[in-house]
């Protein structure tokens, strides 16, 4: 019996071995088996079967593009000296005479960058760069200096536009397309940081339309996290083909120094600024003389409103486009020509593209009543900073 057995347990041994080794080497030969489950993958292209161009190891190329048209500005203005803390001290005064009030006036002198636009020398650049400045001085890619005359400013968009005259015609850069920006687009900020020279960084797109940051009056801001510095300001934005997107200005720093927040105005807006001041030498938008707020859900609430939706009005200028519409304060505007209006900027914004003297449509909420009315819109007052 034990020796049947020992043939038994030897037979089945030598048949699981075979059926292993054939099932590894030949599994055919057994039939089919059961298919596992199907697991999708997304993989990713290898380096040798990735399209020419599809991903950018240089942006040479659309710096070398783009340098030529950037510029250095240097501005120079007189400030006049202090006056001494002892200068009104009758006892300073008889053993120092009227020299403290006869020292010279001092020259402060500045730096930031611009974007030549257009062959014919008009250089496009922020408005704090060149404000209050008595001299202006561009320097070119190639070294030459030339002298700049304001054409004109808006400093509620931190806008300007200069203009050289050169022997030679000079070289413009190419202005992009703005609404195709996305958020994570390769940009490039070209500019003079820190007055070191000519520098180029490279970032992405941050964000798109950045508002509310009390920089300017009116914003729409193209965020990156491209290193803009002091001097960088009035510069190039320019995407991965050199093309210009915006112009660098402003940062957000708590040392001065970037700290990957920047915020360039977008060329749409610069582009339409930068042909009013060539062609009339200002900006012209449109007014009504109204103040407004913020409708939060408190004040709804208490106002007795259906929804915070609108801006309430707060005051009426007397006189005004609005005053004579017969706008009154406590009223909610809803729209402005038709487009819809959900906070301050926004209004503003919406009655600054209207045409002086033109008739447009407001949508008011006045208690529990929807009001059509007809305002003729004026001229928004120039502002000029530090008035």
């Amino acid at each position: 019996m034990h020796r049947l057995w020992m043939i038994f347990a030897q037979a089945v041994t030598l048949s699981v071995a075979v059926l292993f080794v054939v099932g590894t080497l030949k599994p055919e030969w057994i039939g089919d088996r059961p298919a596992l489950p199907a697991v999708t993958i997304q993989e990713a292209i290898s380096p040798a079967t990735a399209p020419a161009g599809r991903a950018a190891s240089s942006y040479a190329d659309a710096a070398q593009r783009a340098l030529p048209a950037v510029v250095h500005i240097f501005t120079s203005k007189d400030v006049k000296p202090q006056r001494h803390p002892f200068a009104n001290d009758p006892l300073f005064r008889h053993f120092f005479g009227d020299r403290l009030d006869n020292r010279p006036q001092q020259r402060a002198s500045g730096l930031g960058s611009g974007v030549i636009v257009s062959p014919e020398g008009y250089v496009l650049t922020n408005n704090h760069v060149i404000e209050a400045a008595d001299e202006i001085e561009v320097a070119l890619n190639d070294g030459r200096k030339l002298p700049a005359r304001i054409v004109g400013r808006d400093p509620e968009s931190d806008l300007a536009v200069l203009q050289v005259k050169a022997d030679i015609k000079l070289h413009a850069i190419t202005f992009g397309h703005p609404e195709q920006l996305r958020v994570g687009d390769v940009v490039l900020a070209i500019g003079n940081p820190f007055g070191v020279g000519q520098t180029v960084t490279m970032g992405i797109v941050s964000a798109l339309g950045r508002s509310h940051l009390g920089i300017n009056t009116f914003e729409d801001f193209i965020q990156t996290d491209a290193a803009i510095n002091p001097g960088n300001s009035g510069g190039a934005l320019v995407d991965a083909a050199g093309n210009l997107v915006g112009i660098n200005s402003a940062i957000y720093s708590r040392t001065g120094g970037s700290l990957g927040i920047g915020f360039a105005i977008p060329v749409s807006l610069a582009r339409n600024v930068m042909e009013q001041i060539i062609q009339t030498g200002a900006v012209t938008r449109g007014w009504i003389g109204v103040e407004v707020q913020a409708i939060t859900a408190e004040l709804a609430e208490s106002f007795g409103l259906p929804s915070p939706e609108g801006t309430l009005i707060s005051g009426v200028m007397r006189g005004s486009p609005a005053d004579r519409a017969g706008v009154r304060p406590g009223d909610v505007l809803l729209s402005v020509d038709g487009r819809k209006v959900n906070d301050p900027q926004n209004m503003l914004e919406a009655i600054a593209a209207l045409a002086p003297g033109r008739q447009a449509g407001f949508e008011l909420r006045r208690g529990k009543e929807k009001l059509e009315i007809r305002v003729e819109v004026g001229r928004r007052p120039a502002l000029s900073r530090g008035d």
